[in-house]
């Protein structure tokens, strides 16, 4: 069985993380989010769905209720559009390389080194990255 929620990597209308978090708001909302899972965003830390929201330019609880109400993948990103800001191809670019190497010598590398501690993962020396991380939890091929 494929695990519920898309690789990070996995994109919409070009753009990475946005897949990955449409379905924790959807297995959310039926109760079906695995318990290790947030969603949203987390007073005072920069969660990928936070840096998301941020770079859309829309508000998480906006979009969640857009998820709630129904819609294609692709609907719900044009409503972000609409809502927020279009980033156009640089900037998806720029931002799929930015959250991409997530952890990897930057700012995170610390809070990256404690999940992986924190799943079991700490002596794999070939998990650099959160985009990583995340499909060795899931049991992706990385």
């Amino acid at each position: 069985m494929a695990f519920p929620i898309r690789s990070a990597a996995d994109k919409v209308c070009g753009l990475f993380v946005f897949a990955r978090i449409l379905d924790k708001i959807r297995l959310e909302a039926r109760g079906e989010l695995p318990t290790r899972y947030h969603v949203g965003v987390i007073e005072g830390k920069r969660t990928f769905d936070d840096r998301l929201c941020r770079f859309l330019r829309v508000q998480f609880d906006d979009l969640k209720s857009r998820v709630l109400a129904g819609g294609t993948d692709e609907e719900i990103f044009d409503w972000c559009l609409q809502q927020g800001f279009e980033p156009d191809a640089e900037q998806i670019e720029i931002w799929n390389g930015f959250m991409q190497k997530r952890g990897w010598n930057d700012a995170a590398s610390a809070g990256l080194e404690a999940q992986k501690i924190a799943a079991g993962l700490g002596e794999r020396s070939d998990i650099q990255t959160f985009f990583a991380l995340f499909d060795a939890e899931e049991g992706r091929p990385s």
